[in-house]
């Protein structure tokens, strides 16, 4: 359900809302557009942090997980065409 609302905007800003939006869109259309993804972003950046928390938070552990890994790796010889 939409809700009518009224907002103040500076001029340059509605210059650039107007601008960016087109022909195709109504200001409204674009602010709602661009709302969504703002609140879509910080939903991304929240979950994003946590991921990070829980990654430091463990970061001894997938050391260890990761220097056992590496002892079973095969060693690897390099060349190059020169040799």
């Amino acid at each position: 359900m939409k809700e009518k609302t009224s907002i103040t905007l500076s001029s340059d800003l509605l210059v650039e809302v107007d601008r960016n939006a087109g022909s195709a869109r109504s200001r409204s259309a674009f602010i709602e557009g661009v709302l969504r993804e703002y609140f879509k972003g910080k939903v991304r950046q929240a979950i994003h942090e946590h991921d990070l928390q829980i990654l430091n938070a463990n970061a001894d552990y997938f050391n260890r997980e990761m220097e056992d890994v590496l002892r079973y790796q095969a060693p690897i010889e390099w060349t190059t065409e020169d040799d």
